[in-house]
């Protein structure tokens, strides 16, 4: 399947074969192409946490108001990003390049991201929300269905995995094979109230 084939079959899918699994190698290729997503500084802000454990998928789909998926997929993931990426020893993001250049990236980051509160949690959510759309894509390609989830209290879902103060949870992905067709598209907007020729007017 080539890309324009994936994004344009990429539908949210609510039910998913219980029985099924992914191959571990399958489950590496996933991971792999979300960690090719475009990235700030190339800071790399995600972190995934997969769900294998029965009793820990049963809590978070009572946090997500009993919503099947998160206990049907063959994967359930809680994609979380790190607000503090940056500050973390930030030359390891440049560790392939020689010493100027990684001196220079990370006087720049840290410069751009110093105080900026807001700027900090923003290009993490912006992060995860990247390595997550690489995720439902490669998953598409892959003959899988995917699930992006905000339906879930945040607060319940942080304190069952244990998420470090300096961290946020961006959503959950559920990954699997579809037990049920999706239900038709809602209908997308005009493309002549999306696309803006140079600015928007007065």
């Amino acid at each position: 399947m080539d890309v324009t084939q994936a994004i344009t079959q990429r539908r949210t899918v609510k039910q998913f074969d219980p029985e099924h699994r992914l191959s571990n190698e399958e489950f590496k290729t996933l991971m792999h192409h979300a960690t090719l997503a475009p990235t700030s500084f190339n800071i790399q802000h995600w972190r995934f946490v997969r769900i294998s454990d029965p009793q820990l998928r049963a809590d978070i789909c009572s946090a997500a108001w009993e919503q099947v998926q998160v206990v049907q997929a063959s994967e359930l993931l809680v994609v979380t990003s790190d607000i503090k990426a940056w500050d973390k020893s930030p030359e390891r993001y440049w560790r392939n390049t020689d010493a100027d250049t990684q001196a220079m990236v990370v006087g720049m980051l840290t410069e751009f991201y110093q105080g900026r509160e807001w700027i900090q949690r923003d290009e993490a959510i912006r992060s995860a929300a990247f390595a997550a759309q690489n995720l439902m894509l490669s998953a598409k390609a892959m003959g899988y269905d995917s699930c992006p989830m905000i339906g879930f209290d945040p607060d319940t879902v942080a304190q069952l995995i244990h998420l470090p103060a300096d961290h946020l949870v961006v959503m959950l992905l559920a990954i699997g094979k579809a037990a049920a067709e999706p239900s038709p598209r809602g209908g997308q907007l005009p493309m002549d109230e999306l696309l803006i020729n140079n600015r928007f007017v007065d």
